[in-house]
């Protein structure tokens, strides 16, 4: 047993990128992007109407509409103001094409808005210092209101992607003095409070130890908080009632409004937990990866706890069994439990115990299996990647599947959860076929799941027929939109090759993690794959941005096992939610292994981030919230296919099936 002591001091974090930071900065409604003069009707004054409420791409619209009429000056004023909304919008190619078009005015007030455009443009590409060389000579000027309130905002976007986030709130606080309406307020500690969020931890934590005013050190202690824990967790409950308490009067408490009171939003948790893992044997790898990831959350969240915490650490190979750790583990006091990781281990503790003391074990029990009171259940199941799998496919407009999956347990697993949801959302699977593990030819399964058997067959019987040869290209079938690939890397690649070469090589592709190696290898014959991982892997969140590299640094031997962090750093946050909900329905948790939500039989599951190999390389897709409703299935052939019996190959390269 190991004991971890109180709140120790986090590792400094290396500053995160935020160079993408103003796309979510401007499309706030706080910019007051308004006309000059401006009308109080006609089309002029619909599009300062639009600006106002935020409706930034249709206030663009209506403003590029009618600098398409006008001509000289007024032409370039209403695109300078388009661009302007474009900009807010986020929609950076549109406003860049647009302001292209305008050259820098001699007139001061076009002068103005072109410099303040200009400089927007140069934050978006992370070019702060060119924005502030225009910014910063604009405010020594004497200008109107709209262009001082434009000036002052971007100059705090700039020091904010310059890592001076004091400077930025300095900024919005003499902002806020230029502005006579609540709702310019509202907006304007809105603007300031996105981009606190999106900073370093580490930087607003350094800023706020350094800053005499007590309001400015008040919003960076307050955006610390958001930014390491993404506004959700017991570290940020609690932390943020203690914050309240400390400045019952600072301004960012307007920000802060929309959420429940401070005695509502107080989460309970456990104040001694206990984590039960494999940390010898052959399995012990895994067990430290998972403690690593769960004790980086927890010294991320201990800041935020306003009493004392321990966690104990127990080998269940060392104790002799799950079922012995976890008497062990309530005999010294846990008021919680996590693990074990191991299936065998898992089934075994639901067997043996009546669970006095909440359990969240790191693998799921057999369907069969009906878990005890009290016993939670979190893995980084197949099934989840593969309904993802569906889910997006469907979300991107296909709606007609064929499958390749192996020839074992663990791919029959994954094509029933993708048909089951494929079907479910309305959509079709064709036809799927099993191949066989560790095979280099996979072209009778391929031939076959196309209907290029079938193209062949009737050449050679027109061959026949005619009597001498014929022009033939195989034709593969027609009725299908996208490939579902349960693969790994290995076999991917040559499935992938293997597909091109029997002409469906144009057919969209989706798998699930596990074509992911993390391997360090080249994966341009994987190209144009997409698939489903954590977002630890493929896209990290702003408040886990440097995690993934700092695990690597320090443990480089867990590379491949990074899911393995997610997966604990994922269970250390679900301790409090779970143990506050005394068994009702818990908050989805934007986790490090995906969004996670609770269903009626205590499984945590998880909807995965996307990503697709690109020129070798993983590049992270746009999220899909839905598929959008039940999509009408127009196939001919709509039933369920249910896979059939089929040898148990060896598929063992998953550190998740454990």
């Amino acid at each position: 047993m190991m004991k971890i002591p109180r709140h120790p001091a986090r590792e400094s974090r290396s500053l995160a990128s935020i160079i993408a930071l103003l796309a979510a900065l401007l499309a706030l409604s706080g910019c007051e992007t308004t006309g000059f003069a401006g009308l109080p009707g006609g089309a002029e004054g619909r599009a300062e109407r639009l600006a106002r409420d935020g409706e930034h791409a249709e206030a663009a619209g209506a403003y590029i509409g009618l600098a398409s009429d006008a001509v000289g000056d007024e032409r370039d004023r209403l695109t300078l103001l388009a661009v302007e909304q474009w900009l807010d919008a986020g929609d950076v190619a549109r406003a860049r094409n647009a302001f292209g078009s305008v050259p820098r005015p001699d007139s001061p007030n076009l002068r103005a808005i072109w410099n303040t455009n200009s400089a927007a443009l140069s934050l978006y590409e992370g070019a702060a210092d060119d924005a502030l060389g225009l910014l910063e000579p604009m405010s020594r000027e004497s200008l109107s209101v709209r262009d001082r309130l434009r000036v002052e905002a971007l100059r705090a976007d700039a020091w904010i992607q310059k890592q001076d986030p004091a400077r930025a709130v300095e900024l919005m606080m003499q902002r806020e003095t230029w502005i006579s309406d609540r709702r310019g307020i509202e907006q304007n500690r809105a603007r300031l409070w996105q981009g606190l969020r999106v900073s370093s931890p580490q930087v607003l934590r350094q800023a706020a130890e350094t800053a005499a005013d007590p309001i400015v050190r008040g919003w960076l202690s307050i955006g610390s908080l958001a930014a390491s824990t993404g506004q959700q967790g017991v570290g940020w409950s609690n932390g943020v009632v203690r914050w309240r308490t400390a400045n019952a009067r600072h301004p960012a408490i307007t920000v802060l409004g929309d959420l429940e009171s401070s005695e509502g939003l107080l989460l309970e948790y456990p104040r001694q937990i206990a984590l039960l893992l494999p940390l010898s044997g052959r399995a012990a790898s895994a067990g430290k990866a998972v403690q690593n990831g769960f004790l980086g959350a927890y010294f991320a969240a201990a800041a935020g706890l306003d009493d004392r915490q321990n966690i104990r650490i127990y080998d269940v190979s060392a104790e002799g069994s799950a079922s012995a750790a976890y008497a062990v583990a309530v005999t010294d006091g846990a008021e919680f439990v996590v693990g074990p990781l191991l299936k065998n281990s898992v089934i075994q503790l639901a067997n043996d115990i009546l669970v006095p003391v909440p359990v969240l074990t790191l693998n799921y029990l057999p369907d069969d299996t009906l878990a005890p009171p009290g016993l939670y259940q979190f893995a980084l199941a197949p099934e989840d990647e593969a309904a993802s799998a569906a889910t997006r496919a469907l979300g991107d407009g296909y709606t007609r599947a064929v499958a390749l999956v192996p020839n074992n347990d663990w791919g029959r697993r994954v094509l029933t959860s993708f048909s089951t949801e494929l079907e479910g959302l309305g959509g079709t699977l064709l036809d799927y076929r099993s191949y066989t593990p560790g095979d280099q030819d996979f072209s009778n399964a391929i031939e076959n799941l196309m209907g290029l058997t079938g193209s062949v067959r009737r050449y050679q019987r027109m061959r026949a027929n005619i009597g001498g040869a014929l022009q033939f290209d195989p034709r593969r079938r027609q009725d299908t939109d996208f490939i579902f690939l349960a693969s790994d890397a290995p076999a991917g690649r040559l499935l992938k090759a293997q597909l091109k070469f029997h002409y469906s090589g144009d057919l969209p592709v989706y798998s699930t993690s596990s074509i992911y190696s993390l391997d360090d290898r080249s994966n341009a014959d994987l190209n144009g794959i997409m698939f489903a991982d954590t977002p630890w892997v493929i896209n990290p969140q702003p408040w886990i941005a440097d995690l993934p590299r700092e695990f690597a640094e320090y443990w480089p031997g867990e590379r491949r096992l990074a899911r393995l962090h997610a997966m604990g750093y994922d269970a250390y946050n679900l301790i409090a939610a779970l143990f506050a909900s005394r068994g009702e329905a818990m908050a989805e948790l934007d986790g490090a292994t995906g969004t996670l939500f609770l269903d009626s039989s205590g499984r945590v599951h998880r909807r995965l981030a996307w990503a697709q190999f690109q020129q070798g390389k993983v590049v992270a897709l746009p999220r899909i919230d839905s598929a959008g409703g039940p999509i009408q299935d127009i196939s001919i052939e709509g039933d369920i296919i249910t896979p059939d019996a089929a040898d148990d190959a060896p598929w063992d390269f998953l550190p998740e099936e454990l």
